[in-house]
């Protein structure tokens, strides 16, 4: 019987592990606590991932392995590098195929609709090692050592998962609060929902024609003030009071939490409109973005 590898813990790893233990597949959660598992077919690992040694071991025979892994936001320059380059390592040595949950920051700033196609010119230090990091995986799937694929994601929703909107705006919306938050109120942006993330990194591992490039997982555009509207109508909450935090804010923040500091690369991303296509992976896999309102409305959302 097959089995996968899922490095990660985070809502996307559980979600996409879920979805193969439901499919009759055994899966291995890959974490450095070894967390919980949402099914008996998911084994849970303790172990760090850095050790390319050890996860080629864990890895070996595997069908597919999934980099879901999310180091500390503030971290990512650092910390992807090694981390990835193991994971990559370990699939390679250990036979299996490589599907990694990206994002879109690897873009930088871009005029008009965002698709796969686009060449990436991330100028911040967080888009240029992730751009770098699929490109590593790109060429090693063109020198023929490995069957690589990034899914990548936009802002996520769901339960479990962790954004800009779910940690600075849904819960003051749902406590009838004022929800200060690092990105604009009126500019629309792209959001996954964490189950729709799961259902692309699944579909795309299985197919074999999906691989040696990037797809967007399914996407629908918004506003923050439409989602936070629409959260308090489905919460029965007062109508959200929000406001944009300014550099000033965010700058003393930062003195409390490097998290804050991190924003301010992905403002292209946040004040002006960044529209995400994801048609292609609709029209291939027939994956359409999960109605928002179903998203919010599922039991304490977030967003991964």
């Amino acid at each position: 019987m097959p089995f996968h590898v899922i490095i990660g813990a985070g809502a996307t790893a559980l979600a996409t592990a879920r979805l193969l233990a439901e499919d009759g597949e055994q899966v291995r959660l890959v974490s450095r606590r070894g967390t919980s598992t949402p099914h008996e077919r998911v084994e849970p690992v303790a172990l760090d991932a850095t050790d390319a040694d050890a996860l080629t071991e864990i890895c070996r025979g595997a069908a597919t392995v999934f980099n879901c892994a999310m180091p500390a936001y503030h971290t990512w320059p650092l910390a992807l590098p090694p981390l990835f380059r193991a994971i990559l390592s370990a699939a390679e040595r250990g036979g299996a195929r490589y599907v990694m949950l990206g994002n879109l920051y690897g873009y930088g700033p871009v005029r008009g609709p965002v698709t796969e196609d686009l060449p990436l010119l991330a100028t911040g230090p967080k888009g240029v090692v992730r751009a770098q990091m699929w490109q590593e995986a790109l060429a090693a799937h063109e020198a023929g050592r490995v069957r690589a694929a990034e899914v990548r994601a936009g802002q996520f929703l769901g339960a479990g998962a962790v954004s800009s909107f779910t940690l600075t705006v849904a819960p003051a919306v749902l406590a009838g609060r004022l929800a200060l938050t690092p990105a604009a109120l009126d500019t629309t942006t792209g959001y996954t929902a964490v189950g729709d993330a799961a259902r692309a990194l699944v579909g795309v591992a299985r197919a074999e024609d999906a691989f040696g490039q990037a797809w967007h997982a399914p996407a629908g555009n918004a506003t923050v003030r439409e989602l936070a509207t629409l959260l308090a109508k489905l919460a029965s909450a007062p109508a959200p009071q929000l406001e944009t935090l300014t550099e000033r804010d965010t700058a003393l923040l930062s003195l409390t939490s490097p998290l804050w500091a991190e924003f301010e690369e992905t403002a292209h991303m946040s004040h002006q409109d960044f529209v995400v296509d994801s048609r292609r992976i609709q029209r291939r896999f027939g994956l359409a973005p999960t109605p928002v309102e179903e998203v919010l409305a599922a039991p304490r959302s977030g967003a991964s």
